[in-house]
C-alpha cells in the first residue's frame, strides 16, 4: 500500500541505523512489526494470572502413544 508520511528526518534516519535497514520503506516495516509484536506481549502478559491453563501435556502425549501404536498394529496385520 502506497501512503504519503510526514515522518521527521531524524526519527527515521533512527529507524534505519536501529534497524540496520537501508531501505526507508523496510526500515518503517521493521520498526511497525516491531511495535505490534511488542504490544502483543504485552497484552499477554496482562493476562497473567487471569486465565488459569490446565497442563495437559503427559495426557495428550499418552494418546499420541497409543495412537502410535494402534496405527502400528493395523500396518503390521495387513
Amino acid at each position: 500500500m502506497r501512503a504519503t508520511l510526514n515522518i521527521p528526518d531524524d526519527l527515521l534516519s533512527e529507524v534505519q541505523k536501529i534497524s540496520g535497514e537501508k531501505s526507508k520503506t523496510k526500515a518503517i516495516t521493521t520498526a511497525m512489526k516491531e511495535y505490534v509484536h511488542q504490544k502483543r506481549i504485552k497484552e499477554l502478559l496482562a493476562l497473567r494470572g487471569k486465565i488459569q491453563i490446565e497442563d495437559v501435556t503427559d495426557e495428550l502425549e499418552k494418546l499420541e502413544l497409543e495412537e502410535m501404536e494402534e496405527n502400528d498394529k493395523r500396518w503390521r496385520n495387513r
